[in-house]
């Protein structure tokens, strides 16, 4: 893992205000932690910025930001007063790293983006984390385009979001459609059409492709569904209203049906908007809760007075840390990759609230209020926030208590020496040999773990086609080569995931991360029988993997559910009784399994059917596929084409119209 600043992209608001200097730690032989933050402190400066804590490995502890860096890094120095999170990450600093920042704003923004990249063990990570969708209008001269979106936006058109969950936006633009008939095609599908598609035969869509409407009438529509989801819900209703009571004075009861149609899709959406607010424009609601150890944080989105939807994050954080502390960071990691609202409400005060809404300031470029209100509408509504998060973690815990229990029987079921924390299954899809895919899925307390799933190309010049004995020895083998190269284990007592000597006696060490997911599987899970079990083992056994169990779960008898038959090397097949408890959760976790294989196989298969000959000629890019398909119509008639032809066709020039031609007449 690289540890230099420069290898970590700082915020841009950041980069261009940070001081260049930077304070790199030599190593000081055996010297404790103590004395090596010591040995810093003396030389520090009295200004605003980053540290990271590394231990002897040159893995990254700790990263953290402050005001003044010579009074931060002193208190660990001084040693008193210290919980044993703390002082387990002082015991293990070997060297340390510095960056200065101009101010404290910038400092909490560059610390966000290290802890996200860089993921430190003792800092407080966010770990679903993934970027929420949003609706997107496009702008379009020939129709604007209603589309879901994540990621980076770079397209241009009006953005509104973001909300909780896809299915709150699909939810949402499928009464949009209704309501103001635009289309949802891609750009593509749009440019291609001769006559309306189903959607407008169903009054979905007002048919732009084909002219069905006016280019003006669809320019108004899309005004009052931007206008709608900006908040001016009450003018665009009203306007439906007066226009379905014209077309009905006028007798055209067809048109004002439509109107009325229109108008309900709108209600639609604002009666599913679950929480009603009359105060909150543009706020993101963020309540934190804590029990058994554990932290969740609610947040709820509203923008233009609607509630989007809410949703519950679980961040990893020490048991020692106050939930004021775990907000905070939550707080600058959450927004590091999505715009800030004009305000930001919160269950808990916290202790630099001013430095996270000027640091959000600077990120949004428009003033960021965060506030913990006491009375009124906006306390109820964080009140509201605060009590869905500890639901949520009530549920979690108790999802958790629930599939230990299973993990402990499945443990006894199958003759282990100890419960799995993490259990691996693999399996492989292909017909008749193409688009071989290996597929790895991973659980443990939590449930599925998928952000750990895995998927493996089986190439031909590897791995006979239709060769499942050697597929699954392939997938095996690339697995944990690369877990004994990467993540290499020590065997022995009081050693922790990491690796590293720990004493057992020391009070220091008494709230080990035990939590932790491990990156080494206990139990090994795959489907076949006595002849896969025995090719995994020896392929493990070159890599000098021996203490993992290797479980084969074969089909029973006319490939029936509850009479499976287990395989383990050097042991005699056997069953489970019909209804343990045991044997269902392993059917579960095979047939979860054989669902990503099939998945992943079947999207494979989607590409190779739909790959198109000119994706391989060099320097052939989109715009030019697509002129020389809109020329000949097919690749059939490209290939035929002569070279004087090719070099005719708009777009394309001389040297594209040769590549073209050369790729498709060798010689």
């Amino acid at each position: 893992m690289s540890r230099s600043p420069e290898n970590a992209p700082p915020d841009p608001a950041v980069e261009s205000r940070a001081h260049g200097d930077s304070v790199l730690a030599e190593s000081f032989g055996a010297d404790t932690g103590m004395e090596v933050i010591r040995r810093f402190w003396e030389t520090l400066p009295n200004a605003p910025g980053v540290y990271r804590m590394i231990d002897t490995a040159g893995e990254v502890l700790y990263v953290g930001k402050a005001k003044s860096l010579k009074n931060r890094v002193g208190s660990y120095a001084r040693g008193q007063g210290h919980s044993n999170r703390i002082i387990r990450m002082i015991t293990e600093t070997a060297q340390m790293e510095f960056v200065t920042t101009g101010t404290e704003s910038e400092a909490l923004l560059l610390e966000a983006n290290l802890i996200k990249q860089l993921r430190p063990r003792y800092n407080v990570l966010l770990r679903d984390d993934k970027s929420l969708p949003y609706i997107l209008v496009t702008e379009d001269e020939r129709g604007a385009q209603l589309t879901k979106h994540r990621g980076a936006r770079n397209r241009k058109g009006r953005y509104f979001g973001p909300f909780a969950s896809v299915w709150a936006v699909n939810r949402t633009m499928t009464a949009l459609q209704r309501a103001f008939l635009l289309r949802t095609c891609s750009d593509s599908y749009f440019d291609n059409r001769s006559r309306p598609c189903l959607l407008y035969q169903i009054k979905r869509c007002a048919g732009p492709c084909t002219g069905e409407i006016a280019r003006e009438d669809y320019a108004a529509l899309t005004r009052e569904a931007v206008d709608f989801l900006s908040g001016k819900s009450s003018r665009v209703k009203e306007r439906l209203s007066a226009d379905m009571q014209e077309a009905s004075d006028a007798l055209e009861f067809e048109r004002a049906a439509r109107y009325r149609d229109r108008l309900a899709a709108l209600s639609a959406i604002q009666s599913s908007q679950g929480v009603n607010t009359q105060s909150v424009e543009e706020a993101d609601v963020v309540a934190i809760a804590e029990e058994g150890g554990q932290f969740c944080v609610e947040v709820f989105f509203f923008r233009n007075w609607q509630n989007w939807g809410n949703r519950a994050y679980f961040p990893k954080a020490d048991k020692s840390m106050s939930a004021e502390e775990v907000l905070t960071s939550f707080l600058v990691q959450f927004y590091s990759d999505k715009p800030p609202p004009k305000q930001i409400l919160l269950s808990h005060d916290c202790p630099e609230r001013e430095v996270v809404a000027a640091a959000l300031a600077v990120r949004a470029g428009h003033k960021v209020e965060v506030v913990t209100p006491k009375r009124g509408e906006r306390r109820q509504i964080v009140e509201n926030a605060e009590r869905n998060a500890k639901e949520a973690i009530g549920r979690r815990l108790a999802e958790t208590a629930s599939q230990q229990r299973l993990l402990d029987l499945t443990a006894d079921a199958l003759g282990l020496a100890a419960s799995p924390r993490r259990i691996e299954v693999y399996d492989n899809s292909h017909i008749q040999g193409a688009n071989a895919v290996g597929a790895m899925i991973v659980a443990g307390a939590g449930g599925f773990m998928k952000t750990h799933y895995r998927t493996f190309n089986m190439p031909v010049e590897k791995v006979t086609a239709g060769d499942d004995f050697a597929m699954m020895r392939e997938m095996l083998r690339r697995r944990f080569a690369r877990l004994v190269k990467e993540q290499p284990r020590n065997k022995g007592e009081g050693k922790g995931d990491t690796g590293q000597d720990r004493p057992p006696d020391d009070p220091a060490f008494a709230d080990d991360s035990a939590d932790e997911f491990p990156a080494w599987p206990d139990l090994v899970l795959i489907d076949g029988g006595a002849g896969q079990v025995s090719g995994v083992r020896a392929i493990m056994r070159e890599l000098g993997v021996t203490d993992i169990p290797v479980i084969g779960v074969a089909k029973g008898a006319d490939r029936e559910a509850g009479r499976e038959l287990f395989h383990v090397e050097g042991k005699a097949p056997f069953r489970l009784p019909p209804r343990d408890p045991a044997l269902y959760f392993i059917q579960r976790l095979r047939d979860e399994a054989h669902r990503f294989a099939i998945g992943t196989h079947r999207a494979k298969r989607k590409r190779e059917l739909t790959k198109n000959p000119l994706d391989e000629i060099p320097g052939i890019g989109p715009a030019r596929k697509r002129a020389l398909l809109h020329h000949f119509g097919t690749v059939k008639a490209i290939r035929r084409a002569s070279l004087d032809d090719l070099a005719r066709t708009p777009g394309v020039n001389a040297a594209t119209a040769r590549a073209v031609h050369a790729f498709f007449n060798e010689g």
